[in-house]
Parts: C-alpha cells; sequence; structure tokens
C-alpha cells in the first residue's frame, strides 16, 4: 500500500540521516596542510617576499560593496511564513524580516570597520597561507601572552569586547598581575585569512601554525584560549604540547565520557546514575544532536552545494543565526527589542563579515576537511590532554560541562566555574564574565612560570 511503501522510504532515510550523524561526531582528527591567498586585501610586494614577515593590514570594504549588499537584501525573494508558532522549523520569518529590514536602512558597516582598524592588525604566511591576526600588547610589565581562537559562525568579532580588559585590566577593575598580551587569529578561511585552495586545513594543521605564529611574534611562554572550533585547535594545541605553551582555557570544553558518547550516537537510554549536572548536559546533548546538528552535517558532507548563502545575504544571515538553538533565541530576542548579551550591530557586524570577505563556503570547508581526516572520536569526547586545562561552563552552551566530566577528562584541570549566564558565544556576549574567567583561569599559571 501506499503508506507502507512512504513509512518503509521515511525509515530507510532516517537510517543514512543516523549513518551521517554518527560520522560527524567522529570528527576530531585531522589532515595536511594547504596554499592559498585573499587578492581583495592590501599587502606589501617586497615583504610579502620573505614568507616570514609580518605585514600590516587595514580593512577598507569597498562602497560599491555595501550598495550590493542592500540591493540584495532588497531584492530578497521571500518564502512564505512557517506553519507553527514556534522555531520548530527553523530561523522564523519575523525575525528574519525584522533583520533585513534593520540591515539595509539603519546598519552601519564603517562602524565596526573602524573599531577594527584602530587595532594592530596584521598577515603573515604560514604553511603557504597569510593568516590574519590581530596583535595588542599589554603595558603592563609580566603580561602573559594568550592566543584567542574563535569558532563557526565567528569571527575576531567575537573577542573585540575582551581586548581592551584583558591587555589594560588596572582600567576594568583588575590589577596589572592580570594583563595580557592578545593575539587572535582568523581561521583558514575564515574572515580576512587566506582561503585554502586544496584540502587539508583542519585543527591539527591549525594547531601547529599557531604555535608557528606564537613563535614568529617572539612568545616562548603563553597561553591558548577557545570556544567551539577554537576548543578543538586549543585542545590540539595543548596534545601537541608546542614550546612554551602553558595551559588552555576553554568554554565549550570536550569532556563527554565514553560510556555517554556511545550511548548518544546510538540512542541508547542515560545511564541511571547520572547526577543531576550530568543529567542537564544529555539532556542539552540529545536535542543538539536530534534537532541543532544539520547545519554541521551539510557543511560536513556538501560544502560546494551552499551556492545559495554565498548569493543572498538574508540566506547567510539565516543559516549563520541557526546554529543552536539557545543562540538563535537570544537573537530573536534582540530583534524583538529586548537588550541582552548582544545587539543587533554585534550580529550583523559578525554576518556581515562573512558577506563581505566572501566566506561563507571556505569556512564550511573546515567542516568537510575535518570529517575527511577523521580517524575517530567525536567533537566533545575526552582527548587526553596533559596539560593544564581551565574550563568555564556557560549555562545555555550547547552543553555545559559538569565538574565531575571535567575532573575526569583533564587530569591538570586548574580552574572549574559554572557561570549563571552565557551561551555559546561567551566572550561576545558576556565580556565581563569571560574575562574575569580568564585572569582567575591562569593565575596559577604565572605563578608558576
Amino acid at each position: 500500500m501506499p503508506n507502507e511503501a512512504m513509512e518503509r522510504k521515511m525509515n530507510t532515510l532516517h537510517e543514512v540521516i543516523d549513518q551521517d550523524r554518527r560520522r560527524l561526531l567522529s570528527t576530531a582528527a585531522m589532515g595536511l596542510a594547504a596554499a592559498g591567498t585573499i587578492s581583495m586585501f592590501p599587502s606589501d610586494p617586497a615583504a610579502a617576499a620573505d614568507n616570514a614577515a609580518i605585514r600590516p593590514f587595514h580593512v577598507n570594504i569597498p562602497e560599491k560593496d555595501l550598495v550590493d549588499l542592500r540591493r540584495r537584501i532588497n531584492a530578497t525573494k521571500w518564502p512564505e511564513t512557517e506553519t507553527v508558532r514556534d522555531a520548530s522549523q527553523g530561523v522564523q520569518y519575523a525575525t528574519t524580516q525584522k533583520l533585513a529590514h534593520y540591515w539595509a536602512t539603519e546598519y552601519d558597516w564603517r562602524k565596526v570597520e573602524k573599531r577594527i582598524n584602530a587595532l594592530p592588525n596584521f598577515v603573515t604566511e604560514i604553511d603557504g597561507l597569510d593568516i590574519h591576526f590581530i596583535h595588542v600588547k599589554s603595558k603592563h610589565d609580566n603580561a602573559l601572552p594568550v592566543i584567542i581562537t574563535h569558532g563557526w559562525p565567528g569571527s575576531i568579532i567575537e573577542q573585540l569586547k575582551v581586548i581592551e580588559p584583558l591587555t589594560n585590566p588596572t582600567a576594568h577593575g583588575g590589577s596589572a598581575a592580570d594583563a595580557f598580551h592578545v593575539v587572535i587569529p582568523s581561521l583558514p578561511g575564515h574572515g580576512f585569512s587566506a582561503k585554502p585552495t586544496a584540502p587539508g586545513w583542519t585543527p591539527v594543521t591549525i594547531a601547529r601554525a599557531w604555535a608557528k605564529l606564537m613563535q614568529r611574534l617572539g612568545y616562548t611562554r603563553y597561553v591558548a584560549q577557545g570556544g567551539d572550533w577554537g576548543n578543538a585547535v586549543s585542545e590540539v594545541m595543548a596534545l601537541q604540547q608546542p614550546p612554551g605553551l602553558l595551559g588552555i582555557h576553554t568554554n565549550m570544553a570536550a569532556t563527554v565520557p565514553a560510556n555517554i558518547s556511545k550511548a548518544l550516537t546510538y540512542h541508547e537510554p542515560p545511564p541511571a546514575n547520572l547526577a543531576a549536572d550530568e543529567r542537564n548536559a544529555w539532556d542539552q546533548l540529545v536535542d543538539f544532536y536530534g534537532k541543532g546538528l544539520a547545519y554541521a552535517l551539510e557543511m560536513s558532507n556538501r560544502p560546494q552545494t551552499l551556492y545559495a548563502i554565498a548569493d543572498s545575504p538574508v540566506g547567510l544571515a539565516a543559516w549563520m543565526i541557526d546554529h543552536d538553538i539557545r543562540s538563535y533565541k537570544l537573537i530573536a530576542r534582540v530583534f524583538d527589542g529586548k537588550a541582552e548579551g548582544l545587539t543587533r550591530d554585534d550580529i550583523l557586524d559578525n554576518v556581515s563579515l562573512y558577506w563581505f570577505t566572501n566566506t561563507a563556503i571556505s569556512s564550511a570547508r573546515l567542516y568537510w576537511d575535518t570529517t575527511q581526516a577523521s580517524t575517530g572520536g567525536g567533537f566533545f569526547d575526552v582527548r587526553g590532554l596533559k596539560i593544564p586545562v581551565a574550563v568555564s561552563a556557560f549555562p545555555d552552551e550547547i552543553y555545559a560541562a559538569p565538574r565531575s566530566w571535567a575532573e575526569q577528562a583533564y587530569p591538570k584541570l586548574i580552574h572549574y566555574n559554572k557561570l549563571d549566564r552565557g551561551g555559546h558565544f561567551a566572550a561576545w556576549e558576556q565580556p565581563t564574565l569571560f574575562t574575569s574567567e580568564l585572569r582567575t583561569a591562569f593565575r596559577s599559571l604565572r605563578q608558576a612560570s
């Protein structure tokens, strides 16, 4: 009967999706290096001849690109509204309309461009690829260098609010002993870094590149920080143990025990003895893997297919703000006019950076490259780090890592704190809390070194 045939077809489809999901959960190992350039950004030809040269960088998006952006927003071909009253079908029509209207009529890219250019920006070639980074040195003696890595759909925009309080703590509630020299690179294929022209850039190769960058900047002792892909890069750096790396801090820790990971992957029931915070983490992961992983599946399997988000700014914005349900709900509240950790400009600064650099697809390939290079192990699985690790567990992260899991995952856990607010984009949403966490997290390493 037709109903039976349809049921068989749907069962087959669910099996295929589950296979893809299990494969994506095994995306922790990595690959080889690749080369590429970004011709739209100026560099000194003479300096470029020296592969190790550090060249000044300045952002200047042509006015015609701003005009074209507004034209494309206004020309959006809109679908009908969702047929439900919640976000269960995806990014809602009303939210997207409000975002598009503000983007086309009031948003001013030049404000954030000015903020970026007020900071020391540089480009240097590492392993054949131009890497962009912000580098702000503290005026305080004995400042601790930190390299902070963003994730997807993030960028250097995420960290702009924490640079000043980290480098100038005495003006922001801290002491001179809390000072950091701050290095914030753009991931390959993201933002102002060059786009790889061959496969192979993964957290393993990026981690090695970041160690070379810190060495090139003359830092013989430093720490690393990250969330999302930034956590993967920082944890791999900890595994590689480059000379000078003292420890890492993460706001999206990889602490899921093997039995929990297995149960999640194969849709088994939760273990009966989970504590309250462990059960909360379980429920968060079940929800994310069951309802929130579609974007990662597509980018892991077919990133080149995403032409639409390179052609439509509204399509790109909707794709990016659908990262995880709690971040999406925060963003929806922002465009409803409510005060949150982010503003409308914050959100559109980040989306506009992806749009103007045309990095929708090049950034997506990080998922594909990592999946292709995987030798097993899920994104949140324990990696076996042996150097000091600090964990900040924000409640609205994809999952809030329980202390018990963190203690098992990191034998040298030097700091753990469960925050009362904040989500996936911690530095961006809660810069004061984030800054305080970094100061506290690395205090013991300053004293010991």
